[in-house]
């Protein structure tokens, strides 16, 4: 007798998106979408059996920055080794496309220096065959990926191909300029980008230091760029911002003119900072009153400390500005442990160790022992105070730089340090559980794709489920809810309404967890990227299978061969039935 789906998921706990209890049911796909939820009699072509596991919509997440990997790459390692099953990219303003043939290089700066990609993976990897946005889409779209992909108009790139030299060194936009971008952004959107995005933090710069083109935009430049927006009648915008204002009030009352002016639903990355620990609050409290308003104004929070992994094998570490260093920073792995085993070279790097700290900005910034902490395997991002560098180097009678040196030279080399810069004010994620729960935040900031020698983030999805729906001590949240974080939530905020729910008629993105093997692995370095460009990559246990248009692409980990994932282009309507 044929089979009445393609694939049932049979016995499972089913966590539908919705935010409600855990039900035991079975869930039935056929064509690509979901055809029944219950106990389903019919049978499969292929069948999972879920019992005593998590069955969840696919995960959503909204913050990448797979611009270039996804132009050369079927797999969008690492996100969808977390169960995530749709990607958002172009966030933070950079970008590949609108660009001309001039700007490649400038572009491909931009992107290394904010998003730290190995220049020359871009430049092997890139193959320029676009020139507007919709050409960029369409070079996307011709290659087969494991997980769908939506993408964003970058204002940096938009801001160079308008102004060329001009909008690069920061000048203003004329009437002109503005009603060009404003244009090209509406022809964006109907070419089928999901938004628009910008930066306005003096943290990203180019490799080159130079800071990035949308900067010093001004709210003339951005209103007219989201009345492109409103023209297409599509869009949504994000942003990332210091608030560096006289007051938070003065940027976030601009940010919610343009809200007002065009309609369009806003993001805003929002975390803690360590030197105005309840800064945020005053941010998500301006979005709370902009919400009660009826204004489309979210925060983008991330479930844990952000923070950069320091390392031999990385982009940076404790001795990186060192003279000594500076001899072997090229060096295979191995030579490099060979060489900082001997006594001689350990006596001369730690010797340098205060001065360096003194005289460079950079070593100044890395070397805060007192927030520098083993990140060990399993990683753990919520360590006690007493773990840190500082407070060891204090009870032992040995110096900090000291006991970094061995921590750095454990697993031959491969041990990373976590240094939080960014939700670690209090040594505690008590903060980070508020914005969990609020209805003005959803989950975000995982930046998958980038910061590859530097940052592994994309692994926050899993975090937030194992953290903080099983292991932390208090503050857990049910299951159903953290699921519906980071599906439905995150989906319907990017207006993609045809997934992040498990009932029928929606998308069949579907993950089978298994709860009490899920876990973020420790990180590590793969040489894989194109020109042989390095990248911090980190897995997960317990996905038993991660399902995308009712294919599933990997089991247990492992990939199936399937690649099912197609680019989105624009909204999406929920399915009417």
């Amino acid at each position: 007798m044929a089979a009445e789906y393609d694939l049932v998921i049979r016995n499972g706990s089913v966590a539908d998106g919705r935010g409600g209890p855990l039900i035991d049911a079975d869930v039935a796909v056929k064509d690509g979408k979901i055809a029944a939820v219950g106990k389903i009699a019919g049978k499969g072509a292929e069948e999972i059996d879920a019992r005593g596991k998590l069955v969840t919509p696919g995960f959503v997440d909204i913050h990448t920055h797979y611009d270039g990997q996804a132009t050369w790459d079927p797999r969008l390692n690492p996100s969808s080794w977390h169960g995530v099953t749709t990607i958002v990219m172009g966030n933070c303003g950079v970008g590949f496309a609108p660009v001309r043939k001039q700007d490649h290089n400038r572009l491909i700066e931009l992107m290394e220096g904010v998003e730290d990609i190995p220049g020359a993976a871009l430049h092997e990897g890139l193959k320029w065959n676009w020139e507007s946005f919709g050409e960029y889409l369409d070079a996307v779209e011709s290659r087969p990926h494991d997980i769908d992909i939506a993408a964003q108009l970058p204002h940096g790139a938009l801001r160079v191909y308008v102004m060329g030299e001009r909008g690069a060194n920061l000048e203003a936009a004329t009437e002109e300029d503005i009603a060009e971008m404003r244009r090209l952004t509406a022809e964006a959107m109907r070419a089928g980008a999901l938004g628009f995005t910008t930066s306005r933090t003096m943290n990203h710069k180019t490799v080159t230091g130079d800071p990035t083109p949308s900067l010093r935009a001004t709210e003339a430049e951005l209103t007219g760029i989201a009345q492109g927006l409103k023209d297409a009648g599509s869009g949504v915008i994000e942003m990332i911002s210091d608030f560096n204002q006289p007051d938070i009030a003065t940027e976030f009352g601009m940010i919610r003119r343009i809200v007002e002016g065009s309609g369009r639903p806003l993001t805003l990355s929002l975390a803690q900072g360590h030197s105005s620990a309840n800064g945020w609050r005053k941010i998500l409290e301006l979005i709370e009153k902009s919400s009660v308003a009826g204004l489309p104004i979210k925060a983008q929070v991330a479930p844990r400390p952000i923070g950069v992994l320091l390392g031999l094998q990385g982009t940076v570490n404790p001795f990186i500005t060192h003279k000594s260093y500076q001899a072997i920073k090229d060096k295979p792995l191995a030579e490099k442990v060979k060489a900082m085993r001997d006594p001689t070279f350990r006596a001369a790097i730690l010797a340098e160790s205060a001065e360096r700290e003194k005289a460079h900005p950079l070593a100044r910034g890395i070397m805060a022992f007192e927030r520098m902490f083993p990140l060990g395997d399993p990683p753990n991002y919520e360590p006690p105070k007493e773990t840190s560098v500082a407070a060891v180097a204090a009870r032992s009678n040995r110096t900090a730089p000291d006991i970094v040196y061995d921590l750095l030279l454990e697993d031959e080399g491969r041990a990373f340090l976590f240094a939080p810069f960014a939700n670690y004010a209090e040594y505690n994620l008590d903060h980070c559980g508020e914005m969990i729960a609020h209805k003005d935040c959803v989950m975000g900031l995982g930046d998958g794709g980038a910061h590859v020698g530097i940052i592994s983030d994309a692994s926050f999805v899993t975090y937030l489920l194992t953290h903080w729906g099983r292991d932390r001590a208090k503050g857990r949240f049910d299951l159903g809810y953290l699921v519906k974080r980071q599906s439905q939530d995150t989906a319907r905020a990017v207006g993609l309404n045809d997934r992040g729910v498990i009932a029928p008629g929606m998308k069949a993105d579907l993950n089978v967890i298994d709860m009490d093997a899920l876990e973020v692995e420790a990180p590590n370095m793969a040489y894989d990227l194109p020109a042989g460009g390095k990248r911090l990559l980190q897995g997960a246990k317990g996905y038993d299978a991660t399902i995308v248009s009712g294919q599933v692409i990997y089991r247990k980990g492992k990939a199936t061969g399937a690649l099912p994932g197609k680019l989105i282009r624009g909204p999406q309507a929920a399915p009417v039935n």
